[in-house]
Order: C-alpha cells, then structure tokens, then sequence
C-alpha cells in the first residue's frame, strides 16, 4: 500500500506550512500529494507551485471541479502540469454539489452521472491529441453551423495516458467510476464498510467495462493525528465531521449524510443534520459518536496508527492518503512521519 498527502484547501493561513509538509513528505518518499478546491483557491495554481518545489512526488488534484472548466481546459491544464513536473500528475475530477456547482459556478446540477461521463470521455479524447470531435447531450465540439474548426492539443504530455481519478461516494457514481475512471478518491472510509459502501459498486463497473480491479488506485483520504489520548484525538476532528454530514449540501442532497447512514448511523446522521443546519454547530458536533470518527481516522500511537493501516490494505485500499493534523507545523510533519514508521511497523512499506 502506497502513502499520499491532502492538503486541502489553500489560503488557510498555512500555505507555508502546507510546502513544508509537501517537502517533507517528498522526502519521506510519499506517492502523491493532492490538492482540493471549492470556491477558494484554485487546485492547479497550488500543484503546480508545490511540483516546482519538489523533487520526486506526484501532485493530484482532489478535485478540480467539473463545473468550473470545460473539458477541454482541463485536458489543457493537465497536460500542462504533466509536462512542467515530469510526469508526476493525476488528475482528480467532481462534480462537486448543488450549491456550489449552482451558487458560484452558475452551473445546473442536473444528470451529474451522464456529465461526467462525456466530460471523461473529451478530456481523453484531447489528451490524445486527436483532432477533438465530440456530439453528446452536454457537449458539441466544433459547435455546429459555425467557424469553430476540430483542433487538437498542442501540448505533448510527459505521459502517453495520465492517471485519471474521480471523486466518488455514492454507489450509481461509485460504479461509473469503476468503469471509466483509473482511480477513485473517496472520503470518510471505514476500513470495516468499505466493501460495502464503495468497492463492490466500484468492482461492478470494472466488470461491466470488462476489466478487473488489477491496476485500478483505491484511494481514501484518511485524518491522522499521533498521540495518547484518543478521545481527544478524535474530538479534534468533530467540527470536521459535522460539516461535511451536516452541513455540506442540502438536507435533501447531503452524500456524505447518506453515506454515514450507508454506515449505519442513521439515526445519528440525522441529528447531526439537523443541529447543523439549525444553527448548533457545537450540539452538531457533539451528536457525532466516537465510533465514527474513530473508524474514519487515524488515531493514536504509532503502532494503534499502523493497525489501522493494515485494516485499510487488507480492506482493499491501495494508496491510503494522509491529512496529518496538528495545531503547530511541528505536530504536523511529526504526524506524517508517523505515517511512514506505521506503514513500515505494519510491514506494508
């Protein structure tokens, strides 16, 4: 099993902090450092500083957001960032939810299946570098009755195909990931639910493209955080958790609050949302149950850390990604060396 990195979002205050991390971690010999954006910074403005300071990582974004670009843009984009890094870049890919995708990108959340399916399939098609022709449902390229000509890209890419990923939690979008995707970037994984919430949707869109689970990157973002007390580990996380099944969406639309009843906390799923969007983010985050920050992190000694690990390899993960927490940059890069002492104490290295 493989290490990663999460940086999340940059212009936290810690973007110095954050290429520190990068840097320690490339020198740790992680696999991929990944990158997200929202409605904040953007993911390819950070990759591409982080890939001019390091030396041998690669860099991912998690996600550029399918609303916020044409497919042909992000063909350009990744091709660009694999060719300045040397062929270290992944391109991670979402649809993102309804109120971003509506509220800040004025893109209707409709068919996200169906978009991402055709966006997949222009942003390979001009990776490529065949003269980009496409008729679908979303997209017409060139536009008919017009000037528009079939172009092709310019750039060469490092790579013949770059690694593409998609960031997946429910089970229809689970399975169109499997089937057209190289890698899923999931969230919130339970080492103990994690055939059952993700990789048997995943495996049935590998089967129904013809193809086996050999090759294909399973790759959770996973918090970890080194210490004794557990608990209190665990508590830094509870504003974290209450957002995302809480507050993140609307009550109808909350994937990550269906995945936590998917988990079996329903009746708990359902508190925490509804304390958040009352307004009690502390009542939110004080529903969350241990259990379920617990089994979504990792907690503890190194030796507890690399239990968990191991629960993750043998559940199917292949690249388990690391956020290292802490409340100062020290605590931070001790986490993430913590990560690859675990990884090798539990004989995965």
């Amino acid at each position: 099993m493989r290490l990663g990195i999460n940086l999340g979002y940059w212009g936290a205050g810690m973007d110095a902090d954050n290429l520190a991390v990068a840097r320690e971690a490339d020198r740790l010999g992680y696999d991929v450092c990944w990158a997200a954006e929202a409605y904040g910074s953007d993911a390819p403005t950070v990759l591409a500083w982080v890939a001019a300071q390091t030396e041998r990582i690669d860099v991912g974004s998690a996600i550029l957001q399918i609303p916020a670009r044409q497919p042909a843009m992000t063909a350009m984009t990744a091709a660009t960032l694999d060719s300045l890094s040397g062929g270290r870049f992944r391109l991670g890919l979402g649809v993102s939810g309804p109120q971003v995708s509506e509220g800040w990108y004025g893109v209707k959340f409709d068919k996200p299946l169906a978009r991402t399916r055709e966006y997949v399939e222009i942003v390979r098609k001009a990776m490529t570098r065949e003269r980009l022709t496409h008729e679908g449902e979303h997209w017409t390229l060139p536009l008919p009755g017009g000037p528009g000509k079939a172009l092709k890209l310019t750039v060469h890419p490092t790579r013949e195909r770059i690694p593409l990923y998609i960031a997946a939690i429910g089970p229809k979008n689970l399975e169109q990931t499997g089937e057209i995707a190289d890698g899923a970037l999931l969230i919130f994984p339970a080492a103990a639910h994690l055939e059952e919430t993700a990789l048997r949707h995943i495996r049935a869109g590998r089967e129904k493209a013809g193809l086996t689970m050999d090759g294909f990157d399973v790759c959770p973002t996973v918090p970890l955080a080194l210490g004794e007390d557990v608990p209190a580990l665990a508590d830094m996380f509870r504003p974290y958790t209450a957002l995302y099944v809480g507050g993140m969406g609307s009550r109808k639309q909350n994937f990550y609050n269906q995945l936590a009843r998917r988990m079996g906390y329903e009746k708990e799923a359902v508190e925490i949302q509804d304390k958040y969007l009352a307004g009690d983010k502390q009542g939110a985050a004080a529903a969350i149950p241990h259990s379920l920050i617990d089994s979504t992190t990792l907690l503890g000694s190194v030796e507890r850390i690399a239990d968990g690990m191991r629960a993750y390899a043998d559940a199917g993960v292949t690249t388990l990604t690391l956020a290292p927490a802490g409340f100062t940059l020290d605590e931070r890069l001790a986490a993430l060396r913590a990560g690859t002492e675990a990884l090798e104490h539990a004989g995965l290295a």
